[in-house]
């Protein structure tokens, strides 16, 4: 599993012009599955992801975690972080797992996530032409890949 985070001061992804999911200050999470994801890459990525100490202190050090911020989180599925771009100028969304891995590995990061923080993750709408939009805080961004933990 392949996550891009972004630490946000506010972030909404809508279909067909109605909001399905928003959050204020928090993270949002642009999440790519690949056919040999499993729970442990959904255990791995939602430790890493509630326990980043992106967020800053009364220092003004980046030493507080979402969950000890009591941020929120959204989270969008993206089977575009699984493109390879080796040949040519398309690029191959072969790595991406199909709907019917994806869609339930993703409703399971999805709740553990929301189990982890204790509070609900709205997400986008699985396979729909979303439109996200977000207010970058930092900028912060990460990329997080569950294959490759360094």
């Amino acid at each position: 599993m392949r996550v891009l985070l972004q630490r946000v001061s506010e972030a909404s992804v809508s279909v067909d012009g109605v909001v399905s999911g928003a959050i204020g200050a928090g993270v949002l999470l642009l999440v790519g599955i690949e056919d040999t994801d499993s729970r442990a890459d959904i255990d791995w990525l939602t430790r890493k992801v509630s326990q980043l100490r992106i967020f800053e202190d009364e220092a003004g050090v980046m030493n507080r975690s979402v969950l000890e911020v009591g941020g929120e989180v959204l989270a969008v599925s993206q089977f575009t972080l699984f493109a390879s771009l080796k040949k040519g100028n398309r690029p191959s969304y072969s790595r991406a797992a199909r709907p019917e891995i994806s869609l339930p590995l993703f409703d399971e990061f999805v709740a553990v996530m929301s189990e982890v923080l204790g509070k609900p993750v709205p997400t986008g709408v699985f396979g729909a032409d979303m439109k996200v939009a977000l207010v970058n805080d930092g900028p912060v961004t990460l990329w997080l890949d569950s294959r490759d933990p360094s």
